[in-house]
């Protein structure tokens, strides 16, 4: 299993998030933004920072990093994906939220949240588990896998929040609105925002986020 860092907002924590980094980060590259999120003080989550496995990455001349997939062309993202590295660690994702939903955690009440190659995961992963989720967020991402998903999934109308920055010089901002297209005509309960930014998150987005997480779990109930 992925190694990782746990934040709660409450002793019993009873929903959970799972917090997906970028490229050559770690799971504290996040791990210190939930006040940002002014979440209600009822909320009651665990939020887990999963550390991607360190991998040659081809971009960066094979330097080993932490990465969730390779990138062979970064001026076309979209071009010959990772396929196989994206859905093993996809498995080590869906391993976490099993621990979850071990753990007493609702299926209903575990969304992923993932930052540019996190986003991706959590897109990949969230929309092909085979429980009910409560909803993915992508921020500053894409989904090169968005052709393979399956419609007929328990996924497939997964409510989907997605950030970007409108000046983003490595994931361009028309990647995202691509994926929103998309999931907008699949029929997803689906939201995109941008913001004046360049590949990060500011204050506002996460603020937007955590009014959305917060709505994600309220319409779900809490496990006795």
């Amino acid at each position: 299993m992925l190694d990782f860092i746990v934040e709660e907002t409450a002793e019993t924590p009873n929903a959970a998030v799972i917090w997906l980094h970028g490229l050559g980060a770690d799971g504290y590259d996040f791990a210190d933004i939930i006040p940002e999120l002014d979440l209600p003080p009822e909320a009651a989550i665990r939020f887990i920072f999963p550390h991607a496995p360190i991998m040659p990455v081809s971009i960066n001349d094979a330097y080993e990093m932490r990465a969730w997939y390779d990138i062979l062309v970064i001026e076309n993202l979209e071009q010959d994906p990772d396929i196989k590295g994206i859905e093993e660690n996809s498995k080590l994702i869906a391993e976490l939220i099993d621990a979850e939903i071990e753990k007493g955690i609702d299926s209903q009440r575990i969304l992923l949240i993932g930052f540019s190659q996190g986003g991706v995961m959590a897109l990949h992963t969230g929309m092909r588990y085979g429980k009910k989720l409560a909803g993915v967020a992508s921020l500053s991402s894409y989904l090169p896998t968005m052709q393979t998903i399956p419609l007929d999934g328990i996924n497939a109308k997964l409510p989907v929040f997605i950030g970007h920055g409108s000046s983003d010089g490595v994931v361009p901002a028309a990647l995202s609105e691509k994926v929103f297209d998309f999931l907008k005509t699949n029929g997803n309960p689906v939201e995109r925002h941008t913001y004046d930014m360049q590949h990060s998150v500011c204050l506002e987005e996460l603020k937007t986020l955590g009014t959305w997480i917060y709505k994600q779990l309220a319409g779900t109930a809490v496990a006795n």
